[in-house]
């Protein structure tokens, strides 16, 4: 494979993950609207009705698990989580690399754990169901595990195509 090859491939699972990031955001903006109407329905209905709804608390925590785990994963693709970003920026560039390898091998462990228990609990609780909603118990892991395994998908990414550095900046 040529050197061209390699950098359209690359250019390509890029912009594949670049849209997987921007779904994730969409998919938890929309469980974010859908909480608030939930929450406004259950308030409508508990205060104004007298008559409280029991499927809003499973669905609501649905949405919550959903909005946070899959707008934790697109954090890391745009590389906005948590980090000792100054710490690396005063370092000298040999020790700077290596240090620059711990946050993503640090949420690649966090994502698989996420992951792999998050379906784990999914699988445990699928006959169980949901007191109140015609849900599963244990759905609310679903995107929990989806998220995690989108963290791995991601901070792989920023280890193994670590990003270009910018260009420089013309000045007249």
């Amino acid at each position: 494979m040529s050197t061209q090859q390699a950098t359209a491939a690359l250019a390509g699972i890029t912009r594949s993950l670049d849209r997987l990031s921007s779904v994730a955001i969409g998919v938890a903006a929309i469980a974010l609207l859908g909480l608030v109407v939930v929450q406004g329905w259950q308030v409508f209905a508990r205060y104004v009705m007298n008559d409280s709804p029991s499927w809003t608390e499973p669905v609501t925590l649905l949405l919550l698990s959903t909005a946070m785990s899959l707008g934790a994963a697109a954090a890391v693709h745009d590389n906005r989580h948590f980090g000792f970003f100054l710490l690396a920026e005063a370092m000298p560039p040999g020790p700077k690399r290596v240090v620059s390898l711990v946050p993503p091998l640090v949420i690649i462990a966090i994502g698989a754990v996420l992951a792999y228990w998050g379906m784990v609990l999914l699988m445990d609780g699928l006959g169980v169901p949901a007191a109140g909603a015609a849900l599963p118990q244990s759905i609310a892991y679903l995107p929990l595990s989806v998220g995690g395994a989108l963290m791995v998908v991601f901070a792989l990414q920023r280890l193994l195509m670590p990003p270009s550095p910018p260009a420089p900046v013309e000045t007249e």
